[in-house]
């Protein structure tokens, strides 16, 4: 019998967490418990990706009218009822959670709706007054939004917040320049929001490739979005009204916003969780430090996901739940490859990128770029401004694709079949041996013969 409650103790129930729980219960027959303080599904389903995607759809329906009558359609442009369109999701994300509560359930998981921290390299306390002992336990508790250090920050909202806005804002304040930024300015501006975006560095998309970072940048303000760089707050306060927010720029501008949204970066969620007193070692920012493995300091304690501030994708952290059961408890030691891992940003147009920009490349080896921006036919045809970009970063010496970047509508689902051919290793040879599929956007990636610049 088992010296413990428990073969392993997951703390978190996101995507990472949930996965590596009822894989090791039920295909390893191990004995789990997961405890969750908030809602199962995480950051992913609850308050990121899931819900963000659905606003995105709906923010793209504003165009639909307009294009619709070049194509010969009489269609009226109605008005966004936000309190509808929030309704159906939450029903979708209390779906959704629904099916993690019975994943874990049908796989043999013990769940406790509480709080947990660690109190021993083999204890955990629950936020109920309860303890239990575990084998192994996996930290797997995400991060959250963080508010700037300034004067008044609490007058602003995170990013968790804006799927709970009783109304949708008429102006809106946007402070940041990365994805999660760039994604709900897009997002609220379709809905009819007059946005304002203030970023303190020279170009909002900062790590990804300069190229596509302007075409997005480009599109933005193309489509009404107020972007500002070299831009930051200056002093925030209460307005006259009692209800907006009273902003000085650093640029010296000031006005009122009904809103202001802070996305300036996320922290691991380690606060608290006693796991440095423990010899676990924690990170500038709190991330949990851990081997290839997964493993910290401490042999029976493990964590995956964006605790770790790896590579902080939804899939990245579902991997690592899966290589964690590999190594514990099927005896087959794994790593994840965290290399070439392709990603999209879901501004509007989306970006798609897999392997290295332009600029890192440059800096590896000597390389050639295959670039080209046009207006699509779908949005030509209908008198639209709008741009997509195709772009091949190559190696000199190897011929191999050493970074495809794509902005342009559906670049989300270009870029995970594009990322395949990059892990894979092909050369530009072999993107140029590929048949073209024609009228597409994306057959330029295979017909781009000559190349635009070397370095």
């Amino acid at each position: 019998m088992s010296d413990f409650d428990y073969d392993l103790f997951v703390i978190g129930g996101g995507s990472g967490g949930v996965r590596a729980a009822r894989v090791a219960a039920g295909e390893a027959g191990a004995k789990v418990a997961l405890a969750e303080e908030d809602r199962y599904g995480g950051t992913c389903v609850i308050r990121g990706c899931v819900p963000k995607k659905l606003m995105v759809f709906a923010s793209e329906y504003a165009g639909v009218v307009e294009e619709a009558a070049a194509y010969g359609w009489d269609l009226t442009q109605g008005a966004f009822n936000w309190r509808a369109f929030q309704t159906r999701l939450n029903a979708e994300l209390d779906r959704l959670e629904e099916i993690y509560r019975k994943l874990l359930k049908g796989s043999g998981v013990e769940t406790y709706d509480a709080r947990a921290t660690v109190s021993g390299p083999h204890e955990v306390t629950l936020s109920t007054g309860e303890t239990k002992t575990a084998k192994h336990i996996l930290v797997a508790t995400g991060g959250r939004p963080v508010r700037p250090d300034i004067p008044n920050a609490e007058l602003g909202i995170v990013s968790d917040d804006i799927f709970h806005l009783d109304q949708l804002p008429k102006s809106l304040l946007i402070v940041g320049g990365g994805y999660i930024a760039c994604e709900f300015a897009g997002i609220m501006n379709g809905l009819g929001v007059e946005v304002t975006q203030f970023y303190r560095g020279a170009q909002v998309l900062r790590g990804f490739d300069t190229e596509a970072r302007d075409l997005v940048a480009d599109s933005m303000r193309e489509r009404g979005i107020d972007l500002q760089v070299d831009t930051n707050i200056a002093q925030m306060d209460r307005a006259a009204d009692g209800a907006a927010v009273h902003v000085t720029s650093t640029t010296g501008d000031a006005r009122d916003y009904d809103v202001v949204l802070f996305a300036t970066g996320r922290d691991p969620n380690t606060d608290g969780m006693g796991l440095e007193p423990l010899g676990v070692v924690l990170g500038r920012r709190g991330q949990i430090e851990v081997d290839a493995y997964s493993q910290t300091a401490v042999p029976s304690i493990y964590a995956i996901g964006d605790v770790t501030d790896r590579v902080n994708l939804t899939p990245v952290a579902i991997r690592e739940g899966m290589a964690f059961v590999e190594t514990v408890f099927k005896g087959n030691p794994t790593q994840v490859d965290h290399d070439l891992i392709p990603s999209a940003i879901f501004t509007q147009p989306e970006m798609g990128t897999v392997g290295l920009s332009e600029e890192d490349a440059r800096a590896q080896e000597p390389i050639e770029v295959y670039s080209t921006s046009f207006r699509p036919m779908q949005t030509s045809f209908a008198g639209r401004p709008d741009k997509v970009l195709m772009k091949l970063v190559v190696s000199q010496k190897t011929r191999k694709v050493l970074g495809c970047h794509i902005v342009a509508p559906g670049a989300g689902e270009m870029i995970q079949l594009a990322g395949i051919a990059v892990k894979m290793g092909a050369t530009k040879e072999d993107f140029v041996r590929t048949v073209a599929v024609h009228p597409t956007m994306s057959e330029e990636m295979v017909t781009m013969r000559t190349p635009v610049r070397t370095a």
